[in-house]
């Protein structure tokens, strides 16, 4: 394809990278009406990873968002021919996977229930069906099987092409064999780009240089966390029995997928052990359509399952063997968005071998996010700002994509740990915690207490569908903060100051509650944006008159600070710190933690003295610490903010004064279970930028009474007005034996009706409860007599189970039990 000759000196935007992402933005671009783009590419077009992805377009994500994406995908790719007048070998043949487990086969039918809810076709089928769908299929070990039509393949190369052709078509200036050596920014935003031919002058740069992308944010002082790693595939002879119309095979009990080529097959996978390449900044140059040396060895894992799973591979013949590297990311989840350290700094990248079945939505959608100037869509779980600065060390990123790149193909586990580069982050009583017995997860980086082992047992954590080893001890750590008191390391909470003359101005501006509250007053708040959805869910304290302390759970820390940075005019006098590692959290919740608090202070800790939602400092022992007087576990209690220097003298001081007390320690998961007794919603799961605080069932934390301005309140007041079309619930299962763990379908009267988005074992309900948004399939508003009519059931692991569900709270209602 001809390419533009003369580099121009400015373009109003530059794209980095000429792979699928790369021309998929600078394509949607110009559809948004931005036709000054220049899109540069060290090689040629696709040269890097694209060329040899193996093309799979499989519909179906773990989000309705990541759904979404690839939908827009499939149905982009099938298009663009007839725009472009080149082909994009776009063909929807559907996909096959095959479970050998009945663990696996529970996946599957998690996995129909969630197409189910996406109003996409998936339908269970047995393995004699699979294999009139798949001759050449062996099905004597198999358990059953999935069959989604949808599902399709494409040309990494032609799609490519034909996207680089639409965006010249739109005016895009295309440079190949052109690389970036430098970015240039002033005053915290970008300024333009220096290549090896000359600078560009651009107020906008979207880095989706693939596995070179994080080399390039180094340019710009931007952290883009991802490292290479060998990928494997193969590409056999024709085989009897192969055509074209062949589905897609996917074998993850055997880390394998299956696509017909040519008459033959493309066998790849994602090996349980894998390889990661050299580390981001000393990737080669040039490396155009280059291959890495093959390593049968390493592959023959992949091999062995691909016999068993096609005898008909032990007579035929191999064409080629490709080992591309592919970038892959700490999560396997792709980053999209504005980079936190520069304005006007995107980035798409880490695509985690699933490039071409997201890079056309991908591509809208930060195409969208760079007109807009805010996503136009759920994007949270591929943001950018989930990473700190601390997840771009390279050897860090070695050892954790290895084992990323390995889960790929493993069964989906509830609560799956990652194990490598850990222990990580420690808090300061990391050792006291762990001598308790501590089984730790992980979240931003933070080691924390998932669930306490009773004294003699391993603290072990069993993954499994139904009811965990490790159940009983935390219905046990339930049932003390209930009943009497207990503690949590609550060190990873995010902590964020805001000071300065105009602090107050910018937070009423940002939170849907009025924070003009008196000194010493936490007040719980969300954030919109301008569509309503939330942004944050966090607790704000007034500490002084020009001074509030943000508090937001551990993995929105970048997040919240970058959102409230970007929301201060520059006539505005407002810092905001990240304090989070300065400061041990730990929360002493139960009805007797006043008593236990009152043996160590001189602070009146009465409610009269110290009413609900007061917060101040008090003397604790020797130590001064923050007490907040607040739950989230829906019982008396306090969370205490302990500068790290007394972290762990305030952690004996606890346990040394509960000695004769029934007192002990708490995990993360009593807490999951204890708030959904009490139905806290969560940010994340409950609350995410497509949920508006109507449908949350949080109206109450909106200033609407007053005269006072927010962002996102327009969109409140027309929710309100229209009706909400989806309705956040609470549920209880009225079967005691099923063991949930969010994402189940929710049906009403025998249909499709909603999502569940938390659950968790109650000890104190003794049954699964949880939170679950319900819609209508006619889209009109959820009414409370909607929700009061009609029967209820949640498909879980594909059996139906009859749920109680409610607008309150299935555990004091009236919060009877939090204001003693």
């Amino acid at each position: 394809m001809s390419t533009d000759k003369e580099l121009p000196s400015r373009a109003r935007m530059v794209v980095i990278g000429g792979g699928i992402v790369g021309t998929s933005v600078a394509y949607h671009l110009t559809h948004l009406g931005w036709t000054d783009v220049v899109l540069i590419e060290q090689g040629q077009l696709s040269s890097g990873t694209t060329w040899h992805a193996a093309g799979l377009v499989g519909q179906l994500r773990a989000s309705e968002g990541g759904t979404r994406l690839v939908q827009y995908s499939a149905q982009l790719y099938s298009e663009l021919e007839h725009e472009t007048g080149l082909a994009t070998g776009f063909k929807r043949c559907g996909g096959v996977t095959v479970a050998r487990t009945e663990d696996r086969m529970v996946q599957l039918r998690r996995t129909a229930a969630t197409a189910e809810s996406y109003d996409l076709e998936c339908e269970l089928i047995t393995p004699e069906r699979a294999k009139e769908l798949y001759p050449v299929l062996a099905i004597e070990d198999l358990v059953g099987a999935i069959w989604l039509p949808g599902d399709a393949t494409a040309n990494p190369v032609d799609v490519t092409a034909s996207l680089a052709r639409g965006a010249r078509t739109g005016g895009v200036r295309i440079f190949e064999h052109t690389r970036v050596i430098g970015v240039e920014h002033a005053d915290g935003r970008v300024t333009g780009v220096m290549t090896d031919r000359g600078p560009i002058e651009s107020e906008v740069i979207v880095n989706c240089a693939g596995q070179w992308a994080k080399a390039v944010g180094a340019l710009a002082g931007v952290n883009v966390p991802l490292h290479s790693a060998e990928h494997f595939y193969v590409v056999t002879e024709q085989i009897e029995g192969i055509h074209p119309d062949l589905p897609i095979l996917r074998d993850p009990d055997g880390y394998t997928y299956f696509k017909e080529e040519v008459g033959g097959l493309v066998v790849g996978g994602f090996e349980p052990e894998a390889k990661p390449w050299v580390a981001p900044d000393q990737l080669p140059y040039p490396f155009e359509f280059q291959l890495l040396d093959e390593d049968w060895e390493h592959f023959s894992i992949l091999m062995e399952s691909a016999l068993l799973r096609i005898p008909a591979l032990h007579h035929t013949g191999i064409r080629k063997f490709y080992n591309g590297p592919e970038s892959f990311t700490p999560d396997n989840q792709f980053i999209l968005g504005e980079a936190p350290e520069l304005r006007n700094f995107f980035v798409g990248a880490g695509f985690n071998s699933v490039g071409i079945a997201s890079g056309g939505g991908a591509g809208r959608a930060l195409a969208e996010w760079i007109v807009n100037g805010e996503p136009t869509i759920d994007l949270a779980a591929v943001d950018i700002r989930r990473f700190a600065p601390f997840n771009g060390n390279n050897q860090w990123l070695h050892d954790r994509v290895g084992e990323i790149l390995g889960l790929h193909y493993e069964v989906p586990w509830p609560n799956r740990e990652l194990v490598s580069a850990r222990p990580f982050r420690r808090p300061p009583a990391y050792h006291l915690v762990e001598q308790a017995g501590a089984q730790f997860g992980s979240k931003m980086g933070w080691e924390r207490a998932n669930v306490f082992a009773p004294p003699g047992e391993e603290p072990h954590l069993e993954y499994t569908w139904g009811k965990p080893n490790w159940l009983p001890w935390s219905a046990e750590e339930q049932r003390r903060t209930r009943n009497s008191a207990t503690v949590f390391d609550e060190t990873s909470f995010g902590k964020l100051l805001i000071t300065g003359r105009d602090a107050e101005v910018v937070l009423q501006r940002l939170c849907t509650a009025d924070v003009a509250v008196p000194l010493g007053r936490a007040v719980y708040t969300g954030m919109l944006n301008d569509r309503g959805g939330y942004e944050a869910d966090v607790t704000v304290t007034r500490l002084a008159h020009d001074r509030y302390l943000l508090v937001t759970s551990s993995a929105s820390v970048v997040r919240d600070l970058v959102w409230i940075e970007r929301h201060i005019a520059r006539n505005e006098q407002v810092a905001v710190v990240d304090v989070s590692s300065s400061y041990a959290v730990y929360g002493v919740m139960g009805p007797g933690s006043r008593a236990l608090l009152q043996r160590l202070t001189r602070a009146d800790l009465s409610d009269t003295a110290f009413p609900f939602a007061t917060s101040r400092e008090i003397d604790l022992g020797y130590s001064t610490v923050r007490a907040t007087r607040i739950t989230y576990v829906g019982e008396l209690g306090w969370e205490l903010y302990v500068p790290c220097e007394f972290a762990v003298g305030v952690y004996e001081d606890l346990f040394d004064a509960g000695a004769d007390l029934p007192l002990s320690n708490a995990g993360y998961y009593a807490i999951n279970s204890l708030r959904l007794d009490k139905g806290y919603r969560a940010f994340g799961p409950d609350l995410t930028p497509d949920h508006n605080p109507v449908e949350a069932g949080l109206r109450f934390t909106c200033k609407l009474q007053s005269g006072i301005d927010f962002v996102g309140r327009r969109a409140v007041e027309e929710v309100i007005a229209d009706g909400p079309r989806r309705r956040l619930v609470s549920f209880r299962l009225d079967d005691p034996d099923p063991m949930m763990w969010g994402g189940e379908l929710v049906l009403r009267d025998g249909e499709a009706a909603g999502q569940v988005t938390s659950a968790a074992w109650s000890d104190t309900l003794d049954a699964c409860v949880g939170l679950a948004y319900i819609w209508r399939r006619d889209r009109e508003a959820v009414t409370t007599e909607h929700l009061k009519t009609g029967t209820y059931e949640i498909n879980v692991g594909g059996r139906l189970h009859a749920t109680t569900i409610g607008l309150k709270a299935p555990f004091d209602p009236s919060n009877e039990r939090i204001r003693p």
